[in-house]
Order: C-alpha cells, then sequence, then structure tokens
C-alpha cells in the first residue's frame, strides 16, 4: 500500500514565525510582516484562527542574508504558546550550541506549561560561518546528519525511559532520569528537514515528521517515494512536510504580479551571499543533492525554495495544487507569506476551505469505488 493511499487524515497547515528580521523572503520589497513579539503573537492567534495546527520558529545566531536581527527560537516559542490554546509550536534547534540533555528538560518543561503543545526541529546545519562565529566545530557534511541522529536518539531514549544509557560517538549518558517526563506520549514530535541522501536516510530511520525544501510535485514525489521505501525496511513511520511560499490572491495575473515584484527587488548581494554558503552546504552532500544545490537565483530569493512548490495563484488553484500534494504523500504544508496576518486570514477565509471540499469529494470519490469490491469479498 502506498503512503498516500494509506493517509486519508486531511492535509495539516504550517506557518514559518518571522522570529527574524527581513521576512521570509531576501528582498527589499515592501511587507508588513514584523519580527516582534507583538507582532507574531497577532499572527499566532490569527493563524490558530485560521486552521493551522503548527508554527515553525527559526534559529539564527548571527546576523545575514537580510536577517539582521533574529529572536531566540525556544524561548520565543514558548511566548507564543502562552499566547494562543491549540497552535502547536516547533521550536528549531541546532545539535551543537545544544546538547540533548538540555533540549529534553527545556521542552519537558515547556510541554506541562503548554499541556502538550512543543515540538522541535532539528537542524543539522548549513551556515558554516555562524558557526565559525560562535565557536562550534564545523563537522562534514554526513558527520552533520550522524550526530542529528544520535542527539534524535537520546532525546527518544531521555523521554520515553528511566536509568537512560547511551554510548554515541557524540552523545553519552549514564543511567539518566528525567523527571518529569513530557506530556505528550511517547514523546513531543521531532521534526527535522533537508534533501541529501543523508538527511532522506535520517528521517526514514529516526525522525516523526521530514520537511524537504520546495519543489515541483516530479521532484517531491521522488524523494517521498525513496523515504518511504527506506523508512519501511526500517519498520520506521514518518511524515512528510513541504516548504512552500504562498501567494493566493483573487485573480493568477494579481498573484504572479507580486511574485515578479519580489524578484525585481531581490537584495542581490545578500541572495548571491546566502546562495554560495547555502550551495556549498548543498553541494558538501556527497551526492550532490542537498538542499539548494540545484537552486536559481530566483529560487534562492525564497530560502527554502518556496516558490518552486507554485502555490501562487487564486484560492481555487492552490487548493488544487495542495491536493494534489496530498496525493504524492504530502502530510503538511508549511507556508510563507509576504504580508502574514492578512494572508494568513485570507488564506484561512479562501483557500483552506476549498482544500477541505476538495478532499471530502476525493473521500467521497474513493469509498464509492472501494464499496463495491468489499461487498463482493464478504
Amino acid at each position: 500500500m502506498s503512503h498516500a493511499s494509506s493517509s486519508p487524515a486531511p492535509v495539516k497547515f504550517a506557518y514559518w514565525v518571522p522570529n527574524v528580521s527581513g521576512g521570509l523572503v531576501v528582498s527589499k520589497i515592501a511587507q508588513r510582516t514584523d519580527w516582534s513579539l507583538e507582532y507574531n503573537q497577532r499572527l499566532a492567534l490569527a493563524a490558530e484562527k485560521a486552521g493551522f495546527e503548527y508554527a515553525l520558529s527559526q534559529i539564527r545566531f548571527t546576523a545575514g542574508y537580510g536577517a539582521e536581527y533574529q529572536h531566540e527560537s525556544v524561548s520565543f516559542s514558548q511566548a507564543l504558546l502562552h499566547a494562543t490554546t491549540k497552535l502547536k509550536v516547533l521550536a528549531a534547534i541546532l545539535p551543537g550550541p545544544w546538547s540533548p540533555a538540555v533540549v529534553a528538560k527545556q521542552i519537558a518543561t515547556i510541554d506541562h506549561i503548554s499541556n502538550g503543545r512543543i515540538a522541535i526541529n532539528v537542524v543539522s546545519g548549513w551556515f558554516k560561518g555562524e558557526f565559525q562565529a560562535i565557536g562550534e566545530p564545523w563537522l562534514e557534511h554526513d558527520e552533520r546528519y550522524r550526530r542529528s541522529n544520535e542527539f534524535i536518539r537520546a532525546l527518544k531514549g531521555i523521554w520515553t525511559q528511566d536509568n537512560f544509557t547511551f554510548k554515541g560517538d557524540f552523545y553519552r549518558f549514564t543511567d539518566y532520569t528525567l523527571s518529569p517526563k513530557p506530556v505528550q506520549k511517547p514523546h513531543p514530535e521531532i521534526f527535522q528537514g533537508g534533501s541529501s541522501r543523508a538527511a532522506r536516510d535520517n528521517a526514514a530511520s529516526v525522525s516523526d515528521w521530514y520537511f524537504t525544501n520546495g519543489n515541483t510535485p516530479e521532484g517531491l514525489k521522488t524523494q517521498i517515494d525513496d523515504i518511504q521505501a527506506k523508512a519501511a525496511q526500517n519498520g520506521h513511520t514518518v511524515r512528510i512536510g513541504v516548504n512552500a511560499f504562498v501567494i493566493a490572491r483573487d485573480t493568477e495575473e494579481e498573484a504572479r504580479a507580486v511574485l515578479a515584484d519580489i524578484i525585481l527587488h531581490a537584495h542581490v548581494e545578500a541572495v548571491h551571499a546566502f546562495g554560495d554558503a547555502a550551495k556549498q552546504a548543498g553541494k558538501a552532500s556527497p551526492e550532490g543533492e542537498g538542499n539548494w544545490a540545484k537552486s536559481t537565483f530566483e529560487d534562492l530569493v525564497q530560502y527554502n525554495d518556496g516558490f518552486r512548490t507554485n502555490l501562487i495563484g487564486t484560492p481555487q488553484q492552490i487548493a488544487e495544487r495542495i491536493v494534489a500534494l496530498k496525493a504524492i504523500g504530502v502530510d503538511l504544508v508549511l507556508a510563507g507569506f509576504l504580508h502574514f496576518i492578512e494572508e494568513v486570514e485570507y488564506f484561512g477565509e479562501k483557500v483552506l476551505p476549498l482544500v477541505r471540499q476538495l478532499e471530502q469529494a476525493q473521500a467521497g470519490t474513493t469509498s464509492r469505488t472501494v464499496t463495491p469490491v468489499l461487498e463482493s469479498v464478504a
């Protein structure tokens, strides 16, 4: 049975938390998105009301590529949890600066405070200059994922076992018991991104969720099929999230004009600098298929290839494309926007109801197709 056909659950929606200045595009275009706490708490409430289930905070330690200012991800996530009642917030975590013991304790506490609404996104690291600036060793590409693998295994052990002992190359625990353990069982959800062979193998063995950069449906299907085949071999279950920059407007012409305007006003020096660092990280994977390894200048204006997913157009066009993504095995859409609050509200009002209608229509078609077969067997 394919992953897509075994996942009738409605597609989930997450949004990028703009806790880093400059919004979600490396462009000088005017935008009403702001990186402040006050703006982000209003956005979190708007997203929760609109039907978004997750929010993903970003982690950056240094300025660069249009991100002059950055709020720390875990403490910022906790502030958003205080402002909301249903939203689950994913705090981005970097192995290296964070140790599994600290993360396990920190997240367990926030899980209790928020009544089970915290998750983590383990970022293996792509920004070499940042690691050098804060005095953290910079590992080779596949070693970073090997460390993340141990990091996640250690977290799971601490969160689910008493007297946990772990002897890895990067982390060691001896007879350690965390108390209290998290509210969520078996543990808070663990997300992880990347495009390389090492990233996909890691997701197929230990992560609960895998985030892929934006891509065409064909490119995404190849990645998803590969991960799910590996996960099945490992006896593991992983769900898939895809990055997308959403430009929903009343007409396709209007949406395309916004995209053209974003690219026209691209911060050229910042895009090139980001591209150099990002592509170095992507090409550093042995097979040359890491994030951004094949991205164009235009792709890099949205720093996770979000334009490539093509959720740009009318609500109907976008809803149909989202349901098509679901059909190839996408479980979650991670969305970025230009003017976050207004566009999240528009998405919740205009796009999300169409997605649900299309899902229901497809479910009805599937049940009508399947029922006679079941009856004949009976």
